[in-house]
């Protein structure tokens, strides 16, 4: 399938900032569900061949998705989203970070505070996402995680399931 699309992913080293810009050819309501909805946000979150899976998530404002990516071995790697704002249709932010399964927070990885904008015209639907981190060194530790290559992949998954 070819996609014609836009897409930008730009690292912003002074301000210790990812952001990425990236078109979906779907109505803003579908792009909204699907970053909003647990059932559909595991769905596409992770690069193939890993796979996402919520424990929970309370989609509203102080609550919180507490989700693992699962490697093809079994391996589970558990992370937290806590919502801070959200202005339905237009933008959530939340701070986002590394956990064990019991939910304990894992303070030698980098956490980061992510702002989610979307912007709905003619049936597409543009999501800008940026992730502001504490510190350059966090900024370099995601990206040698393989965060682009990562990210982009599930943004990829995310075309398929709105194809769908």
């Amino acid at each position: 399938m070819e996609l014609n699309y836009k897409f930008d992913f730009s690292v912003n080293r002074e301000n210790h900032t990812v952001k990425v810009t990236r078109e979906f050819k779907a109505p803003l309501t579908r792009v909204w569900a699907a970053w909003t909805e647990p059932e559909t946000l595991d769905h596409w979150w992770a690069p193939k061949p890993w796979k996402s899976k919520t424990r929970s998530m309370e989609f509203e404002e102080g609550g919180k998705r507490i989700y693992a990516m699962i490697g093809p071995e079994g391996e589970e790697h558990w992370s937290f989203a806590e919502y801070i704002s959200i202005t339905p249709e237009r933008n959530f932010k939340f701070h986002d970070g590394f956990c064990d399964k019991k939910e304990n927070t894992i303070d030698e990885l980098p956490q980061s505070a992510w702002s989610v904008d979307f912007n709905g015209h003619n049936g597409s639907t543009t999501v800008t996402v940026t992730i502001k981190h504490n510190s350059l060194s966090d900024l370099e530790t995601i990206l040698k995680m393989g965060f682009r290559e990562g990210f982009t992949a599930s943004l990829e998954n995310l075309d398929e399931v709105l194809s769908k």
